[in-house]
This record gives C-alpha cells, structure tokens and sequence, in this order.
C-alpha cells in the first residue's frame, strides 16, 4: 500500500502460558486481599471496635449491697458497710512485678499472695480489673491515691461488706463471708460473680446465699491515656439483694450464750407451737468479720489449738449419744407397746445381769422398787435396761423414727447432721456383725450407737410437749425486699405426727415434771417456781478409762445434757442443753437451761422478780437460778446428779 510489508509473528504458546499464569496469580492474590478486607472490614468489623474503644473506655463492676438479716422483731443482726479495695487493670500495667513491689510495700502484703491473686485473674479480659487486696485501710487509700499517677493500671474500688451489729452474737447461726474460690466460679452454682466477690461460707449467710446476694450493677468510663477517668458514659445500677427475717429473739440468743460462759457445747430453744427456733447457740463464738479480711495469724492458730472447737457449729453438726434424755423414746415405746403401765415396778439393786454381762446404773447401791415416774425422776437405769431388753432394739428405733429422729430436720442450714438410729439390719450392714441384746440395753438408755444432734433434741422434747405433733424447725420467718415488703412467707410445717395416744404422752410427761419439781428429781436446778417446767437430764459417756488417780482429763469426760418444755400445763417452749465434757446433765445443763427458760419468760412476763446475785453457794443453785424451795413455803431436796 505505502510500499511497506507487515509480518505476522507466528504465536508462541509458551508464553501464551506464562502470562495466563502471571494473570491468574495476580487475580487471586487480588481475591485474597478482597477477601482479607472483607473479613476485617465486615465480619470482624464489631470486634475490632470493641478493642478500640477498650483502649479508652472501660466497665467498671459495681458491686451490690447483701440483704440485711434481722431478728423476729426486727433488731437488725448484720447490715452493710463501705469498704475499699486495690484491683489493677492488666492491660494498663506496663510492668506488673514492679507494680507488685511497691502495692506489697504500701500495704504491708507478702508479695506471693499479690502474685497469686493476679495469677488467678490471667484467664479474663485483659481490661477487666483483677482484686488484689481488700478491706484497705483509710492511710493505705490515701498513700494509693498520692501515688496513683505512678501506679499505671490501679482502681480503687467501694465495696460493700457485712456489719456484725452484735459483734460476736450468733456467730454460727449467722456465719461468715469469704472470697470465691476458683472451684466455685467454675460452678453452675456461681453463674455470673466475679473473681474478687464476697460469698457465704457458713450458716445463714452460705444457705441462703443466692437471696441475700443481689445482682452487681457496673459503670461504662471513658479514661486518658494515663487512666484518669474523664467521664460516665452510662451506667447501670446494683440491685440490693433481699433481706432475711429470722425466727431468733435477739435478746433470748444473747442470754442463752451467756448462761454457758467459759464452757462448750450448744443449746436450741424452740417454739413448740410453729417450729419456730428462737435461739440458737454454740459455744465458744468467734468473731465472723475477722473473715472478711486478713485473718490475723495469731488469731487463726488460737482458733485452732482451742480444745473446745470454736469453729465447729455444735447445734447443727453436734452429733452426741443423748444419754438418759433418750428414756423418753423408749418409755413412750414401752407404753404403746403394752409392755408397762403406770403401775409397772422394777426392782433396782445397782446393776441387771444379762447372759454373762452385768449392766450398772449410775446410782450404785440401787433405787429399790421403782414405777415409770420414779424411773424417770430418777433416771433409773435399770428400769429401762429391762424395758429395752422386752422392746428389742428396732421397736426402739421405729418410735424413734416416727419422732423424725435419725435424719436431718430440714433446718434450712447446710451441712445439717442427722444423727444415728442403729437396727439390726443397720450393724449388720455397717459392721458386718449380728445385733446382740446386750447392744439392746446401751441404745435404750441413749448409749452406744444412737447420736443426736441438739436440734432433734429439742425437737424430740417438743413433740412430747405437743402431744405428738412434730414440726418442722426453721429458722427464716420471711424474706423481705429492701422496703419491707414481704417476698415470701415461712408458714409452721408439721413433718409427722406419730400413732403414739395422749394417754402414753400424759404419763411420760407426769414423769418430766416429777424431774424438776418433785424432791429427789435429777432436774431440780431447772427450776422456775413462777412457772412449772418439765424436762429429763442426761449424762452420755465418752470413754470408760481414767488415769491412775481416778480422774478423767477434759476431752475424755462425759458430756451432759438437759431437755425441757414449759408451762407443764399450756406448753409454749422447748430448750435442749448439751455441755461437752460437763459430766453431769443434772449440775452442768440443768442449771443452763433453767437461765434460757427464765429468760424467756421474763421476756413473756411470768417471771418479774429481780434475779437473786446473793443465793449462798451451798445451796447447790448459781446465780440467775431459783432460790432455795425454803423460801418459796416449802421442801426440796436437791437433784442427784445422773452418772
């Protein structure tokens, strides 16, 4: 055309190929950055946000207040005040042993105890603050708060904690708080607390954790780079948790841990109309709010190498051989049964012989020719070796049984103890050995096998009072919201109510009153002359050796106990006494419960005399008790005290 001839180059396939390759590369490495973009972009959009806005914003739990527990009329037992603790911040703290250093030296804390409480907080978000101490003092918040600006990562942080407004009343009753452990955070149980949160360890506070708790409210804060806070964003409040009314008399609980002093044991004073527990006492106390922060060490070996156990609660877990307070059970079998009457005499020499065995009781030279009222005025032991042998020891245990004895009493504490009614069946599957008659007559007179707790002691003496109606013992009359409405209602709960006649409850209880009123009776030191009690003395063994000079060291003597109801004639009360190692029911509980009666009935109004403080001490009567029946128009001789 112009003179100028083009040349088609021939195709060359190997390059065709090589930018076919280059092509597709590119295009997927453009398909993988797209990708990459929308990920981050799209689906990862929300957390990434989050993470952005946790580097100047940040939650901040607030802890709820517990309910409040008050008495039946309304004294307040344990309330709340404000209290102050260090938590960090991890993703804030630029160098953590350094930090660790300087808290140790400000708050005078072992620096492994810091460590192992930020080693527990590793696996939550890093923004989430991490307790290391609590209950600060107001010097140790005012050092912190000088030297904030150099302690990156630092929250002081107001909690509330328990306020023991009696101080020590009560303690294992009302029991005590402590931090939440790592096994209970993993817990269904402890759904939605946090590390660093207060929770029930004992008693009211343990069993009835999830009302009195409440639910943690938190605050949204926006902070600088150096974590000062700049504003609230948005918050949102606790709710308190609800309150506790309990069916326990303040006054009453404070005078029946006063009437043990220096002794141990425990004691339950009970309502026998409702069920109602109107004291509940183990002694020794301790103080619960020493719980709450750094036990002291002193104080926590004291508590452990005292021999009477402070910290064990002996009117819930106390398991003890109820000693001749049982006769009640087996009289009432024996009656039911056909096997005695009114009329029905044994007579006593000292000791019962069976088979090859010789079965004492305590009084060594006999009681003569003794009925059932006598047996139990005086606590005969032989009478009621014979009435065991006749009964057999299930018949024994199945009137037991119908009392609601032998299983927890469903006191609303955990961990409640259900004592043990022994059968044959039971020995044979427990010991792997026969039941034999001579096991027959120590169960009969509370010995051997059979234990009780102190709860099912008074309520055993109850049911008597009520002529067989067994309710249910509560502690908890109601649950109320922060305002005093009532949440929920605790009505009287009868459990049983046992085929036992009035007849057979009327000669048993003739009998307990003989106990304390008539001359010669093991219970004389439980006497109000204003109001006729009725109860049963008992002395349970703990070992049968003593030393070389015929005396029995403190953890090898007996225990003593005292059962009781009052008025004899319109029962309103029932109060059971057990003094570990106290020897003798008749000189050691009586004398007990007979203080807890007539600080109920002062209370009620019966009783309005002053308390004498000048009774001469040869009278066998201490201080608080009754004076002598000489003063009163007539004779008494006093207890005998039950071996």
């Amino acid at each position: 055309m112009n003179g100028k001839a083009y040349i088609r180059q021939p195709n060359d396939p190997r390059k065709q190929r090589q930018i076919i390759i280059l092509s597709c590369f590119v295009a997927a490495l453009f398909f993988l950055l797209l990708t990459r973009l929308w990920y981050l972009q799209i689906v990862k959009a929300e957390d990434f946000q989050n993470k952005s806005e946790s580097n100047r914003l940040r939650l901040v739990p607030v802890a709820a207040s517990r309910g409040t527990i008050f008495d039946r009329n309304g004294t307040v037992l344990v309330s709340n005040r404000p209290s102050f603790s260090v938590a960090v911040i991890p993703q804030e703290v630029k160098d953590r042993d350094a930090l660790l250093d300087q808290l140790s030296a400000y708050l005078d804390i072992d620096r492994a105890e810091l460590l192992e409480k930020w080693e527990k907080g590793k696996g939550r978000a890093r923004y989430h603050p991490i307790v290391l101490a609590s209950g600060i003092t107001r010097d140790q918040l005012e050092l912190l708060e000088e030297k904030r600006l150099w302690l990156p990562g630092l929250e002081i942080e107001i909690k509330p904690v328990r306020q023991y407004e009696a101080g020590v009343l009560a303690s294992h009753l009302l029991g005590y708080l402590g931090e939440v452990s790592d096994d209970e955070l993993k817990s269904e149980a402890y759904a939605g607390y946090n590390s660093g949160d207060y929770i029930g360890k004992s008693g009211i506070e343990r069993s009835w954790e999830r009302v009195l708790h409440g639910k943690d409210g938190g605050r949204q804060i926006e902070v600088d780079a150096r974590g000062r806070i700049l504003r609230t964003l948005s918050e949102t409040p606790p709710t308190v948790g609800s309150s506790l009314v309990l069916t326990i008399d303040a006054e009453l609980q404070k005078r029946t841990e006063q009437s043990f002093g220096e002794q141990a044991g425990a004691a339950v004073v009970m309502d026998v109309n409702t069920g109602d527990i109107l004291a509940f006492a183990s002694n020794p106390d301790f103080d619960p709010a020493l719980f709450t922060g750094r036990m002291p060490p002193e104080k926590w070996k004291e508590y452990l190498e005292d021999k009477r156990h402070p910290l064990e609660n002996k009117a819930l877990k106390g398991q003890y051989p109820p000693g001749s307070t049982f006769k009640i059970i087996t009289a009432l079998a024996g009656l039911e049964e056909g096997l005695i009457d009114e009329k029905t005499s044994v007579v006593c020499r000292g000791t019962y012989t069976l088979g090859a065995s010789k079965f004492g009781c305590w009084e060594r030279k006999g009681h003569g020719t003794v009925n059932l009222r006598r047996a139990l005025k005086e606590s005969c032991d032989v009478y009621f070796y014979q009435l065991g042998e006749r009964l057999g020891i299930n018949k024994i245990a199945a009137y037991a049984r119908a009392l609601g004895i032998g299983s927890p009493m469903g006191v609303g504490l955990d961990n409640e103890k259900g004592g043990l009614i022994p059968t044959s069946e039971w020995k044979e599957k427990r010991h792997k050995k026969k039941w034999l008659q001579g096991d027959t007559l120590p169960a009969a007179i509370g010995q051997g096998y059979v234990l009780m707790t102190p709860i099912q002691l008074a309520s055993m003496i109850a049911t008597v009072a009520t002529d067989g109606v067994v309710y249910r013992p509560h502690l908890v009359k109601r649950i109320i919201d922060q305002d005093g409405r009532a949440l929920q209602e605790f009505k009287p709960e009868v459990i049983a109510r046992p085929r036992i006649s009035a007849r057979s409850f009327r000669l048993v209880k003739e009998g307990l009153s003989a106990v304390v009123n008539d001359p010669g009776g093991t219970g004389a030191r439980a006497r109000l002359y204003q109001v006729q009690v009725a109860g049963k003395t008992g002395t349970s063994q703990v070992v049968k050796l003593r030393d070389n000079k015929g005396g029995i060291p403190y953890q090898y003597r007996d225990h003593a106990l005292f059962v009781a109801f009052a008025p004899y004639d319109k029962p309103e009360v029932a109060v059971a006494v057990v003094i570990e190692h106290g020897e003798h029911g008749g000189s050691a509980a009586a004398p007990i419960a007979g203080n807890i009666l007539r600080a109920y009935f002062e209370g009620k109004g019966p009783i309005r005399k002053p308390v004498r403080k000048d009774v001469p001490s040869e009278t066998g009567e201490q201080a608080g008790q009754e004076p002598p029946a000489s003063e009163q128009g007539g004779s008494v001789s006093q207890g005998q005290q039950e071996q």
